[in-house]
Parts: C-alpha cells; structure tokens; sequence
C-alpha cells in the first residue's frame, strides 16, 4: 500500500510519499512514489503514485520518454491543465497495452496519482487522476488530495488546512498525518519524500527524503503523541448524575428517544398433559 498526500495553497505546493509497497511478514518492499518533472526555469511538475506498481511505473516511464500523446507531452504543453490530460492519455495506452493480460490473471487495473506543478506565467495547480485516465482539480475550497490509505491522516487535515495556511505549517500538517497513519498502518513506512513548492520559483528548492533518523521527524513523532495523550486527559470525564450541566452525558436527545429495552415476558408452559380418552359406555 501506500499514504501520497499533496495540497494547493496559496502560497504553492506541498507534496509528501511514503514508500512502502507490501508488508508481508518477510518481504517489506521499498520504492519511490514521488517523481519530479522540470524544464529550465519554464514549468516544474511533481507526480505521486498508488496502485499496481506495475502500472505506474509504465506510467512514469512514457512521461519520462517525452513520447507524444496527441501531439503533446510534459515538457510542450501550454498550461498544468493539459499536463495532467497527458498522463491520462498515458494511462489509457498501459491500460489498452495491459488490461486483457491483467484479467486473466484476476488482477485489477489500480492506478491513481497525484500531480501538481506550475508552467512559468500561471499559478501552482494540483490534480488527482484516476485510473480511468480522468482527473479533478484541487480548488481553495477542497485544497489537497490524498491516495492510499488516507483516511488515518485525514482528520488532522480537515482541521487544520485552508487555502490560506502558510506553506511552513502545511508542512508540519502533512508530517503529522502521515506520522498517524505510520503508527496506525503497517503497510505504510518509512523512508519519506517531502517536497514543498514555492510559487513562482519553478524548481525544488525545499526537497528532503526523512527517515527515522531525522531529527525533526523524531520530534513530531513523539510530541504528538504526548500532546494528543495531554489533550484527552484535559478533557473532562462524563456525569451521569447532572450535577455538573456542562459535563451531563444523561441529557436527553431532542430528536429521539432513549433506546427501547426489551425484557423477557414470563413464560407460558405448554399443555403436556395427555388428554384422558373418555370411557366407553356399558351395553
């Protein structure tokens, strides 16, 4: 499996992979999932992949021959928009390519990425491309993708992310999700691929592969711990009795009544007794 996780802020791009793809008991495989695509100081585009390593590694390999899919390719498109209409392109030929022997050997066509980057004279732009060759757009309402195992990382970036937090602290968001879903995923690890895009700058001026030994990384691991342990225990316990109203838990809910208990009735026997044959009358 894996955890890709990449937002679109204003001020640019933050983009950060695992890369683990199996966790068996004896085989733990790793590879990289980020990919990074730059042309002079004209367009810049990162990529991250989940699904059938297969699969996007063929994927990967078409961009990085500059192959022309209708005439078009990474580095000759006009705009972000049409890049990722490329790597759909590419998708549809591995799949034309390879879904028939993929059947036949009951495997499905998984593939799904992340891609985001700027050509020089619009802004950063981010997308999350299915398998079918499709994609959408992030937008300042919904401003990040996640691939993989997201929903363990989730919370924390619905809490904390807008299309106007600073790009440092979206850093340390995607770091922290990803720190829960290690804890909670094994199929999920380490090393990771960090990458946080500047606009305008058009090249990965902030880019850093952490294992464990990464001091900054051991720091968020343990301080979120400790500090998500110091936030529960400052919550206070329920009231059943109400004599606190702030902590009552026994307040009865306005749409609904209290849950039906059904208790057992008394039991009715069963007539067992043979009914008695009647005498017969004397002639």
């Amino acid at each position: 499996m894996t955890y890709c996780v990449g937002l679109c802020l204003k001020d640019g791009l933050v983009f950060l992979s695992d890369t683990r793809t199996n966790a068996g008991v004896d085989q733990i495989g790793t590879f990289r999932k980020m990919s990074l695509f730059q042309k002079d100081q004209d367009r810049f585009f990162t990529l991250m992949s989940a699904g059938n390593l297969a699969i996007t590694q063929a994927v990967k390999e078409i961009l990085l021959q500059g192959q022309l899919l209708n005439g078009k390719n990474l580095w000759n498109v006009d705009n972000s928009h049409d890049a990722a209409a490329v790597i759909g392109d590419a998708i549809k030929q591995v799949y034309d390519r390879d879904h028939k022997a993929l059947e036949k050997a009951g495997i499905d066509f998984n593939c799904n990425l992340i891609f985001g980057g700027q050509v020089k004279g619009e802004r950063p732009r981010l997308f999350n491309i299915y398998s079918a060759g499709n994609f959408i757009e992030a937008t300042p309402e919904t401003c990040y993708f996640q691939i993989g195992e997201s929903k363990y990382g989730k919370p924390i970036l619905d809490r904390v992310i807008t299309f106007d937090t600073p790009l440092n602290l979206a850093t340390k968001c995607a770091l922290i999700s990803m720190d829960s879903t290690l804890n909670s995923n094994i199929s999920v690890g380490l090393p990771l691929d960090l990458l946080v895009y500047e606009k305008n700058s058009l090249q990965a001026s902030k880019l850093v592969t952490l294992d464990e030994s990464n001091p900054y990384f051991q720091m968020i691991h343990e301080l979120w711990g400790e500090k998500l342990r110091a936030a529960f225990n400052s919550i206070a316990e329920p009231s059943w009795s109400g004599a606190t109203p702030s902590r009552s838990i026994a307040s009865p809910a306005k749409k609904m009544g209290a849950v039906p208990i059904y208790r057992a009735k008394k039991t009715i026997k069963p007539n067992t007794k043979t009914p008695k044959t009647p005498a017969k009358k004397k002639a």
